[in-house]
Order: C-alpha cells, then structure tokens, then sequence
C-alpha cells in the first residue's frame, strides 16, 4: 500500500485536498431517532473524544443532533459536522433552500462537509453548483459526494470548479470497489464508508472471528481499523455508550499488511445498500 495513513488516536484525522482535517472516526446517526436516543449518543460520543459527527436531513434527526451538540459542552468550533441534502431536495436553488433548512434544523450557522446524498440522474451537476457557491461563501468548510462511482465523478469533474473532496460509499468485505478507492485517491477524494459491518452481516464471517481472536480485539474493532489502515474515514452507527466507546478502542493494535490483503480478498460486489446506477430515486 502507497504511504500509509497515519493513525494516532481518537482525535487523529486525514487532511483533504483543501487543508482541512476530518477526523478519521466519527459517529453515524443514520436511524437513530430524533429524540433523546440521538441526543445521548451524540453526548457520549463527543465525551469519549470523537469530534466527527455524520447526519443527512433524510434521518430527520438533524433537530437532535444540534441539539446533543450543544449539550455536550464541547465547542461547535472543535467539532467537524457533516449533513447531506436529500434526493427530493435536488435541483440548484433547492438545495439553497435545503441547506439553509438544515442549517436551521441543526442550529448551527456553517457545515464542515455538506454531501450530495444520491447522484440523482439529471439534477446531481446543478446540486454541485449549488454546493460550490455555498463553499465560496465560506458556509462550508468542504464539499462532497455520496454514493457517487466513477462515471457520476467523471461528469462531475468534467466541468466543475472545485473536485469533489470527498465520497461517502457503502464499504466493507464484500464490497471493496479498490478501483475506485484509487481513483478517489488519484484525484484527491476522500473515501469514507458507510455500513462497514454490513448491517451485522459482517459479525457473521468466519475470518473475522479469526482476525478477533487473533488480535484479541472484537469483530468491530478490527473492521473499524481496517478501514483506518486503508486510508478510509469510518463513521460506525451506534446508539449505545457502551459500544460508541468499544467502537474508539482501536488505536492499540495494528492489522498486517497480509491480513489487510486477505479482507480485500473477500470482495463478492454484494451490496448491503441500494445500487446507486439502479436507486429509486
């Protein structure tokens, strides 16, 4: 693997392509429900030191996780805070109107990433618009994708003013997709995953009970540094104290580059997810 990430603690982050830092581990809120459950997961999260927070106005728990936010004493400025607009919010003053819808709901006044949710077909490139004029305006600190492959990249990039700097794809054993991991990397995009337990499928795979016995660690930590070792921003879902904090327990062991290969080697290119050439958007 070219230059390895270096990974320090829970605090620890990637550099994007414009100089700011995303913290590598963050917490995801994808449902969670927007009452107390995502008030107090967000408060453990920030109390056990993570500082990245992913939300999407398609979870409707934008309102819980501002206000879990504030409650948590930590300063919004130390936090990296991400949202996404929604495929029905598409369109170039739509998603004007929905960002600023999110901005309220979250009551926050700026976003450290905003991300396309879904290449809606026809509407995606007037959304990038929208999202590089709310990044000249200094109310985002970065912009990026969703679910987006290759070719919606591609046309992306085609004619944009700022490359997408980052790209938040389902990610796990099954689904590697290391092509386009290095077309990410080859043009400066942050990959970072999403359902990278494959929705619990992943607690059921042989060889990584063998990785956890090995490294006497649990099945979600060793995916979590997987993920890490891979350069990949992890974002791992949980309601529950106890597990946001196993989930940060993985910054006392190292996987080989052998053990790093053979998880690859479980691509089947089955998706947990919907297919985002095939989504009913």
């Amino acid at each position: 693997m070219k230059n390895p990430p270096v990974i320090t603690d829970i605090k620890g982050s990637f550099e994007l392509r414009n100089g700011v830092k995303m913290p590598y581990l963050g917490l995801g809120t994808y449902q969670s429900d927007n009452d107390e459950e995502v008030v107090k997961a967000i408060k453990s999260a920030l109390q056990l030191g993570y500082r990245h927070i992913d939300t999407a106005a398609a979870y409707k728990n934008e309102v819980g996780v501002g206000k879990g936010i504030r409650e948590s004493g930590v300063d919004r400025s130390d936090i990296f805070l991400v949202t996404k607009v929604w495929n029905a919010d598409q369109g170039y003053e739509e998603t004007l109107k929905a960002f600023n819808a999110s901005l309220e709901r979250l009551d926050v006044d700026y976003l450290d990433l905003y991300l396309i949710h879904w290449p809606v077909e026809g509407k995606y490139k007037d959304t990038w618009r929208a999202l590089e004029h709310l990044y000249a305006q200094k109310k985002i600190r970065a912009i990026g994708v969703s679910n987006f492959l290759k070719h919606h990249l591609e046309d992306v990039m085609s004619d944009c003013t700022v490359v997408p700097m980052v790209n938040q794809m389902e990610f796990h054993p099954h689904l590697v997709q290391q092509d386009l991991i290095d077309f990410c990397a080859d043009n400066g995009i942050q990959y970072e995953s999403w359902s990278p337990f494959m929705q619990g499928k992943v607690f059921e795979l042989d060889i990584c009970a063998d990785l956890a016995k090995k490294y006497n660690k649990s099945v979600a930590q060793i995916i979590l540094r997987y993920n890490l070792q891979k350069g990949i921003v992890a974002i791992p879902k949980s309601v529950h104290a106890n597990r946001i904090a196993s989930n940060a327990d993985i910054f006392d062991f190292e996987l080989s580059d052998a053990d790093i290969a053979f998880l690859d080697g479980l691509e089947t290119g089955e998706r947990i997810g919907p297919d985002p050439d095939n989504f009913n958007f």
